[in-house]
């Protein structure tokens, strides 16, 4: 069973190393748009921590804490997301000494057609890991790639998430996945405002965004 005291620790430590490596920031007043259309009022580049070693080091080691706390089954394999997952599921299968995969977005269209790349094997245990995770559109078609492939996907694991927790249960969920987050932007939020990072009103406003991400992207122009 995970330790409560711990998990918070790293989702904490997390949030502080993202703020430090200068990966994370709000713009309330001029949305950032996603390629889904979507406006939100922060962005979080995850892609930046792989420049800096020792945070990264560290992040890695959150990461595997947190994959054996909650996955019991045995685990054959840590396939990357392209492109943003890739080096960390590579980083993660290092660490863990697993073999490592990626799928693509969708299948290459020449050669074996291939849409995941690496030793494939039917009927081993994977486990998807990305960098991010904003409302798991792109992880459910990973995981219907690797699937499709004949391995079997139960978990997916990010170094941050939006925390929208309900919509990841209703879209993974319906799938037999469970989405893991080392940190998320409720965390990032309270340690960068605690820190002063984050003033109190642009604070607030995230924190509106978080409560209904889409609805607050429609009234201001966004999907």
């Amino acid at each position: 069973m995970a330790n409560v005291d711990s998990r918070q620790e790293h989702k904490e430590r997390m949030a502080r190393i993202l703020i430090d490596i200068g990966a994370v920031g709000a713009r309330p007043e001029k949305p950032f748009v996603f390629t889904s259309g979507t406006y939100s009022p922060v962005y979080i580049d995850v892609r930046r921590l792989i420049s800096f070693v020792s945070e990264r080091e560290e992040a890695v080691a959150m990461l595997e804490a947190l994959v054996k706390e909650t996955v019991s089954e045995p685990i054959d394999g840590v396939a990357g997301g392209e492109t943003a997952g890739i080096p960390y599921a590579a980083f993660l299968g290092w660490k863990m000494r697993l073999p490592m995969l990626y799928v693509r977005k969708q299948a290459k269209g020449f050669g074996r057609n291939a849409q995941v790349e690496g030793d494939v094997r039917e009927g081993d245990h994977i486990i998807l890991v990305e960098d991010l995770m904003f409302d798991s559109g792109s992880k459910l078609n990973f995981i219907n790639g690797l699937r499709n492939a004949g391995l079997k996907v139960n978990h997916v694991f990010v170094l941050a998430s939006y925390g929208l927790t309900d919509e990841y249960e209703k879209s993974l969920g319906a799938i037999g996945v469970q989405g893991h987050w080392v940190t998320d932007w409720p965390t990032i939020i309270d340690v960068g405002e605690r820190i002063g990072y984050f003033s109190p009103k642009d604070s607030e406003m995230v924190r509106e965004f978080l409560r209904d991400p889409h609805a607050w992207s429609r009234v201001r122009g966004g999907k």
